[in-house]
């Protein structure tokens, strides 16, 4: 893990003290996760997260609903959303952080490799949307090896996610 991950997961979750965050993720695959965990302390903050990357498990563990997959795919905003609101929901936690998108080397869902989706949403004790905000990214990895290009969407995926989460702190 980078310093600079490093750096971002301390800030978030010293910012989430007193309260409660859910992740879900696809095309980081638990990074997300293991970002937070690596963290001493996150268990105060952590409820923990869930790894949906085949599009049933969407459905199945965070609640995206199946229309929207069969609409739009996995890749869209609206499923980020979805995600998010399905992980805070399932996870009883006060903030969802998810994250969506094409790692690459081939394109998916119509967007190509890099295009990913990430989204944070706030619930009340209720379950209701206090707040949310999804982002889109385009990423443009500059190496030609594949491994490397994905690792680095991947990474700066959780980044992304972090920096999100952040401004909803």
């Amino acid at each position: 893990m980078s310093t600079d991950l490093d750096s971002l997961a301390i800030t978030a979750l010293a910012a989430l003290e007193g309260h409660w965050l859910a992740t879900a993720e696809s095309l980081t695959g638990g990074q997300l996760g293991s970002t937070i965990t690596a963290i001493p302390g996150a268990s105060r903050v952590y409820r923990g997260g869930v790894i949906s990357y085949a599009s049933d498990l969407k459905t199945s563990l965070v609640d995206v609903p199946s229309q929207l997959l069969a609409n739009g795919g996995a890749v869209q905003a609206q499923g980020a959303y979805a995600m998010a609101l399905g992980a805070a929901k399932r996870l009883k936690a006060e903030f969802g952080l998810a994250a969506t998108g094409v790692a690459g080397p081939d394109s998916q869902d119509g967007q190509r490799p890099g295009t990913v989706f990430v989204a944070c949403v706030q619930v009340d004790p209720s379950g209701a949307v206090v707040a949310s905000e999804i982002e889109e990214l385009h990423l443009n990895p500059e190496v030609e090896d594949i491994r490397e290009a994905r690792a680095e969407i991947r990474t700066e995926t959780v980044a992304a996610a972090l920096e999100l989460l952040l401004t909803f702190l």
